[in-house]
């Protein structure tokens, strides 16, 4: 074009790009892909492992034994109760449970060496029904004798005697008492009303073994 005196015309020279601009697109780009599949990845194997893993286990500690299943169950198959070493020392005990033949129940009762008898007699022992002659409470073999004095208010004690809380009667071992027909019984009551000693438990004696025959 001719040209006129004091207009200039349009620059015939282009821009110059910038020869770094591809290569900061391309980085931008590659950070994006990285981006991106590192989060997939992520959320994957998280969702996989949640699928996978097992909810945790609670542990639930097994029920603790009844105590009564631990002691000795007289039968007339199996009456042993205890060993003659089990009971070594005067005034040592023994709980057990003995089977009654007509009712089939299972009697809580205790046996008692005796001071001054025979560990191969049954006379050297004392064994008595733990359920209390009217049936309302149940017996304890007291070696406490300080126990004796605060709960039973009796202080003349000078070795265990049995016990009912619920009358505050006191049994003593080493007497006896008469029943009618002239029966004697161990236990004679030295402290309160009860209507009578506690029922006895026939013993026998067999090599080292003791036996529950039966209850009174």
């Amino acid at each position: 074009m001719p040209l006129i005196p004091g207009v200039t015309g349009p620059s015939s020279k282009l821009p110059r790009r910038n020869p770094l601009l591809p290569l900061i697109i391309a980085f931008v780009v590659l950070g994006l892909l990285l981006f991106f599949g590192a989060r997939w990845i992520t959320h994957g194997r998280s969702s996989e492992s949640a699928r996978v893993e097992p909810p945790p286990q609670i542990e639930v500690p097994p029920p603790a034994p009844d105590p009564s299943s631990l002691l000795p169950h007289a039968t007339e198959a199996n009456p042993a109760i205890a060993g003659i070493a089990d009971l070594a020392k005067p005034w040592s005990f023994q709980d057990f449970f003995v089977r009654n033949r007509l009712t089939g129940e299972n009697i809580p009762s205790t046996i008692v060496r005796l001071p001054g008898g025979s560990a191969t007699s049954p006379s050297g022992y004392w064994a008595f029904s733990r359920k209390a002659p009217d049936g309302s409470c149940e017996l304890e073999y007291i070696t406490d004798l300080q126990k004796l004095k605060d709960e039973y208010g009796f202080r003349a004690a000078n070795h265990p005697l049995v016990g009912n809380h619920c009358s505050h009667t006191l049994y003593d071992p080493l007497r006896f008492a008469s029943l009618p027909g002239n029966i004697l019984v161990r236990g004679a009551i030295v402290q309160g009303s009860d209507i009578r000693p506690p029922f006895g438990v026939e013993l026998q004696i067999q090599g080292k073994r003791i036996l529950a025959i039966r209850s009174e």
